[in-house]
């Protein structure tokens, strides 16, 4: 017999913010992923094209940790016609060492969002110059008021743009994120207006053409794409992403799911092509940025490692604070 932590949206909610010390936590699986032997699977999708929706499976073991993660994570894009939100999803928590359960993170993507956000905030951390006052934002959902929020953590970000494809949501961002953060944001009506003097931009949206073309790169500046984490969708144009030193999160998922495939299907990427993995950059075994005029990007499309390190940061946090129900199983 074991006992199981059942801990809920609420109760993750109250551990768990974008703050440093998550971001630290991302990282950490970032470094891990480049220094030890991670057992870390594809992703394993499932696709039901009926009713509009998909279903990923993420996890793996990070060597260090005591427990790894299993996260269910479904999107159904038609569930708002229902009255349901799209996104929902929960985590696993199993024992490293004995395979045993050991707590249901029924969190309805909330984990999901705070470590992608977190991810993009170390990406700034380690490829965006360090004097980076101004942000571009392309999207205006929660995952671009997330990666804002995480940016201003990683960068003395002073003011912002921000193009959607929706004007108004991009002027109700611009409203809400100004006043949250206390920045100056300026919503676009095009995304040359948007990106014209950006140090960081961000992409995040589920675009299946490219958004970000050549024309809107200049020197000095840093992207990170976050919402490419399908195969058919493509938020930079091939020959942007040439034009960039190009890093990602995990090599072998961005050929299949990232922009770079995008890239080598186009020609302009090379096929054996070898870019650093933003964990080598962490751990120094490759370089990053090298030059205050270089243009830098950061492809992520999310990773099982992620996901064990926040289960086991929420996990820690919430039987800290005596959080959640406690289950025999």
């Amino acid at each position: 017999m074991s006992n199981v932590i059942l801990l809920n949206e609420k109760d993750l909610r109250a551990c768990v913010t974008l703050d440093r010390e998550a971001i630290d936590c991302v990282e950490q699986a970032f470094r891990i992923l480049a220094t030890e032997e991670v057992v870390m699977p594809p992703i394993l999708r499932l696709d039901i094209h009926a009713h509009n929706g998909e279903v990923d499976v993420k996890t793996a073991y990070l060597p260090g940790l005591d427990s790894f993660a299993i996260k269910v994570s479904p999107g159904f894009f038609d569930n708002p016609k229902l009255g349901l939100p799209s996104l929902n999803g929960m985590m696993m928590l199993w024992s490293a060492r004995t395979g045993i359960l050991e707590a249901l993170l029924l969190d309805n993507g909330y984990l999901t969002a705070v470590r992608t956000a977190a991810a993009g905030a170390v990406a700034a951390r380690w490829l965006a110059r360090e004097d980076a006052r101004r942000a571009a934002v392309i999207g205006a959902g929660e995952q671009a008021r997330l990666q804002l929020k995480a940016l201003a953590l990683a960068r003395d970000i002073r003011s912002a743009t921000v193009w959607a494809p929706r004007a108004d949501a991009a002027r109700q961002f611009a409203e809400t994120m100004g006043r949250e953060l206390g920045i100056a944001i300026t919503p676009c009506a095009d995304i040359d207006r948007a990106m014209a003097e950006a140090d960081v931009a961000i992409t995040t949206t589920p675009s299946r053409e490219p958004l970000i073309q050549a024309r809107h790169l200049h020197p000095g500046l840093h992207i990170t794409a976050m919402g490419s984490d399908a195969e058919h969708k493509n938020e930079i144009a091939p020959d942007a992403l040439a034009a960039c030193t190009y890093v990602c999160d995990r090599l072998a998922q961005v050929r299949v799911l990232g922009e770079l495939h995008h890239a080598i299907d186009a020609g302009t990427v090379a096929a054996d092509a070898q870019p650093a993995e933003l964990g080598e950059v962490i751990a120094a075994q490759r370089p990053g940025r090298t030059r205050a005029d270089e243009i830098t990007l950061c492809d992520l499309t999310g990773t099982g490692a992620q996901d064990t390190a926040i289960a086991n940061f929420a996990h820690a946090r919430a039987t800290a604070r005596g959080l959640g129900l406690s289950y025999e199983a």
